[in-house]
């Protein structure tokens, strides 16, 4: 692998050893399916997506990008998984989705080939996985176009996101095959804010992700001291 390219070996390798259960809504991804239509709905009260271009950052199998073309975008969803995009291609010829595509590129050499082309980016449980993702938040902000809405979840980094996360998640209720995340990549809401910011994106909205053991429920709301959520606009023009 080239190592200028912002990405994980053993992180790649790990989603793609899971890749053909990626669309089991009772197997490994169950939480991902469980949370997509939150995510969904959080980013169409914020910037409606019919008709609109949007870009998939660390798309995996396609569970985001897929529901963003049936609900009338036009989606691309973007990967360095070799056999986790396999998946999603299938899945989209199986499910007959129009208007999506899939490509293996990462983000920063999709923000060189093509600044300012899409109406909406989404990077949603991607950043926690890569060894720079500052330089992810830059593309992104590259990728959109002036006025464009970037959004993205990721893990707070505190002790109770620990404990949830990691030693709740993975170890005790079996939600997550175990190794999922590293603690030590979890990121700060300060710590993203701060990304967006130095990258040109104005943050808009932050939204905590909740979940409840006992009923196996999701739901959003102020609380972001594990799983949280940011919407960020770039300005439309320049300051004078």
């Amino acid at each position: 692998m080239n190592s200028t390219i912002n990405a994980d070996p053993a992180e790649l390798a790990k989603f793609s050893d899971l890749a053909h259960r990626w669309w089991d809504a009772e197997g490994e991804f169950r939480p991902l399916h469980q949370i997509n239509p939150l995510r969904l709905a959080w980013v169409n009260g914020l910037c409606p997506i019919q008709g609109k271009t949007v870009l998939d950052v660390g798309c995996g199998g396609g569970i985001l990008t897929d529901s963003l073309a049936r609900s009338g975008a036009v989606a691309t969803g973007i990967d360095l998984s070799t056999k986790v995009l396999r998946i999603a291609q299938l899945h989209a010829m199986d499910a007959q989705t129009d208007n999506v595509q899939y490509r293996e590129i990462s983000a920063e050499a999709m923000a060189a080939e093509q600044p300012a082309t899409f109406d909406v980016v989404t990077c949603m449980e991607m950043l926690e996985h890569v060894p720079d993702p500052a330089s992810v938040v830059q593309s992104c902000a590259t990728l959109v176009k002036p006025g464009g809405w970037v959004f993205f979840s990721t893990l707070n980094r505190n002790p109770m996101s620990f404990v949830q996360a990691i030693i709740g998640a993975e170890y005790v209720l079996g939600m997550l095959p175990r190794g999922t995340h590293e603690f030590a990549k979890f990121i700060r809401p300060s710590e993203l804010a701060g990304y967006c910011r130095r990258a040109g994106l104005d943050v808009v909205e932050t939204r905590g992700l909740s979940f409840n053991p006992l009923t196996q429920r999701y739901w959003l709301n102020s609380n972001t001291s594990v799983n949280y959520l940011l919407a960020t606009q770039k300005p439309a023009s320049l300051p004078a």
